[in-house]
């Protein structure tokens, strides 16, 4: 990553801001020559991401070009910490209530450190393929765990930081199932192994957010159109994407209780998510914000996991502020206990 150097003077930050007048609210955009956009209230968060979506695509640079927009500003964005370290990645962050959305190359450091901040994935980024294009060969089974963490990294800075475990899960599982229009459909089965069958607050919720119109939470199945634009524009096609929801449902190598509440099973999740290659761990920033929690909270729902069996050891590495965990055998021994987590 360089932070320095003669190219740290290329400014990669955009910014929006929606503005609320009589006809409805406007999109005003400092970069543009008409920097006014009148839209309609319902999907003014959707065109607001995806406008920055265009500013990203339009000043391409490659990586190695890339510096921390946030430390050649003084690192202001953020509390103090240990310095810039990481990757340089799209970091999206909303301020005054989700007036104000700022995009801006970021190391991963500085992103974890700035409040209401997620990190936008490239594939969210990418245009729309072509109507008519060549065959191309099908996606590799096997990458659903990054499907779904894309998504959830999306929805992190799409939703409200307030919005609760179960509606994050729901947000999940439309978005993932959503077709090129924005529906989805769930069936009453589904939502009964979610344990979310006819939990009106849950959608209340995602539609008071402004990501869907609410739908009647006691059809079967339940019809939703979703609000959100980037959900439209997302990669691989539909049937990969409905295999990541597949596995969001059961997201090995972890085993989630039947009975789990949201919050467990959305930790869960965001932990089976995170378990790559390069071993079980992520950011404690990271992984709270994708759960919708504060990191002590997240320290809390760890250890449920642990005394559930689902997890059999974390670890919190403050000097990094790294977690590290790893899953629970599949037919652990009902001997085990929690004072096995370590903190």
């Amino acid at each position: 990553m360089r932070f320095g150097g003669a190219h740290a003077a290329v400014r990669r930050i955009w910014t929006v801001e929606l503005r609320p007048q009589a006809g409805g609210p406007a999109l005003v955009c400092p970069s543009c020559t008409t920097r006014t956009f009148p839209l309609q209230a319902s999907s003014a968060r959707s065109a607001a991401l995806a406008h920055l979506a265009c500013h990203v695509r339009a000043d391409a640079l490659p990586a190695h070009l890339r510096s921390c927009q946030c430390r050649l500003r003084g690192c202001v964005w953020h509390p103090r910490h240990r310095g810039c370290a990481g990757r340089v990645l799209l970091a999206l962050t909303r301020d005054r209530g989700g007036r104000t959305w700022r995009l801006a190359d970021a190391c991963a450091a500085c992103a974890a450190a700035t409040s209401h901040t997620a990190v936008v994935p490239d594939t969210l980024l990418s245009p729309p393929p072509p109507a008519a294009s060549a065959p191309t060969r099908p996606r590799v089974r096997g990458d659903e765990p990054q499907r779904v963490r894309e998504m959830l990294t999306h929805l992190a800075s799409a939703l409200s930081c307030v919005t609760s475990p179960a509606a994050r899960l729901l947000a999940l599982q439309c978005a993932l199932r959503a077709d090129t229009h924005g529906r989805a459909r769930l069936p009453a089965g589904l939502l009964r192994s979610m344990r979310l069958h006819r939990h009106t607050e849950a959608w209340q919720e995602l539609a008071q957010d402004g990501w869907l119109d609410l739908p009647d939470p006691r059809a079967a199945p339940v019809q939703v159109r979703l609000l959100d634009d980037a959900v439209l524009n997302q990669p691989p096609g539909r049937s990969a994407r409905r295999r990541a929801a597949h596995w969001a449902l059961k997201p090995a190598p972890f085993v989630v209780a039947a009975a789990a509440n949201p919050a467990d099973r959305l930790t869960s999740l965001v932990l089976a998510a995170h378990t790559t290659k390069a071993g079980p761990a992520a950011d404690m920033a990271v992984v709270a914000r994708l759960c919708g929690h504060s990191p002590q909270q997240t320290g809390v729902l760890l250890d449920r996991l642990v005394a559930g069996r689902t997890l059999a050891a974390w670890h919190h590495q403050r000097d990094t502020d790294e977690v590290h965990w790893q899953p629970a055998p599949l037919h652990r021994p009902a001997s085990g206990s929690a004072d096995s987590s370590a903190h």
